[in-house]
């Protein structure tokens, strides 16, 4: 099969278009012939070398963890899925992903695609809004009427965060710049702050939850908009422990893992009309250099996606 992989950490010419064999998969796994993957920035911070400490990675790498496309094959345990099903997933951030013709997952990390988007849509999908999810609501464990500060509202983690924290009966303010404000109000959004013109943190109080996908200066400040007792969770490694001490406030982060009943709800969402997907930009198996570089950006609406076949 055609794929893009690394043979060592490093920069964007680590990454290689070849031809390697199509992975082996075991009893409870399927076989997933891929149609297109979404770009993270999970990808670009693995492939510089970003945690290799608790990787344990094998070399060739490959990258890309979300997933959209066929059942090629099924294992002798799996009785869920058939040749031929259209499904999404996360995959397993510890094995190789999905930047390539074949991708192998567990059978419980797959749902059924949305039946009211497209497969392209479709793999924008999992690791964000997975992602999305487990910090909203297994880590802040965010309550109908609460107040929530969503940071980079308008990326990959914020938009679907804003959605779904919106469906949950939050009051939901958002941060992003002057150009997505517009985006970033369709998406339910009750305030938005442009934060190159505006210091949030001089004009947010007493929030329950803080979403932060930005790390540095932005999780420091965001300890001043939290009320006693709030939460700060973050998609990036939590700072300073000390300042959530003196705050009096919980700091939590996370690795998301793939769940494909939660995905399974998502996508019944979607199909309900209460989450949209947007997809600012697709490239092709041999751009994915090109995609990952754009996401490194920091610029992207919605996600990038990989139309692979």
């Amino acid at each position: 099969m055609k794929a893009v992989t690394i043979h060592e950490y490093g920069g964007p010419d680590e990454l290689t278009y070849e031809e390697i064999p199509v992975p082996e998969y075991g009893p409870g796994e399927i076989l997933v012939r891929v149609h297109a993957t979404g770009i993270n920035p999970v990808d670009w911070k693995t492939r510089e070398g970003y945690n290799k400490e608790r990787r344990n990675t094998k070399f060739p790498l490959i990258l890309g963890w979300d997933v959209a496309g066929a059942v090629a094959e099924t294992g002798s345990l799996v009785s869920r899925f058939k040749t031929g099903d259209l499904i999404f997933a996360m995959a397993d951030m510890t094995r190789n992903g999905a930047e390539a013709e074949y991708v192998v997952l567990k059978t419980d990390a797959a749902a059924r695609v949305p039946a009211t988007i497209s497969l392209e849509q479709s793999a924008a999908v999992p690791l964000a809004a997975l992602t999305a999810w487990m910090m909203l609501f297994d880590k802040a464990n965010l309550q109908p009427g609460q107040h929530i500060l969503i940071h980079a509202a308008s990326g990959g983690v914020g938009s679907f965060a804003v959605q779904l924290a919106k469906i949950a009966g939050a009051y939901v303010a958002g941060t992003t710049s002057e150009a997505n404000i517009d985006y970033v109000k369709s998406l339910g959004a009750d305030e938005i702050i442009n934060y190159k013109a505006e210091d949030f943190s001089g004009r947010l109080k007493d929030y329950d939850v803080v979403l932060d996908t930005i790390g540095g200066e932005t999780q420091k400040k965001s300890f001043k908009v939290l009320k006693r007792d709030g939460t700060l969770v973050t998609t990036v490694k939590p700072q300073d422990e000390n300042l959530a001490k003196e705050y009096s406030v919980r700091l939590q982060g996370g690795l998301v893992m793939p769940n494909g009943a939660r995905l399974q709800e998502i996508a019944g969402l979607i199909d309900e009309g209460k989450i949209k997907v947007h997809v600012e930009k697709e490239f092709g198996l041999k751009e994915v250099r090109v995609a990952q570089e754009y996401s490194q950006s920091g610029k992207v609406r919605g996600k990038l996606i990989v139309k692979v076949q």
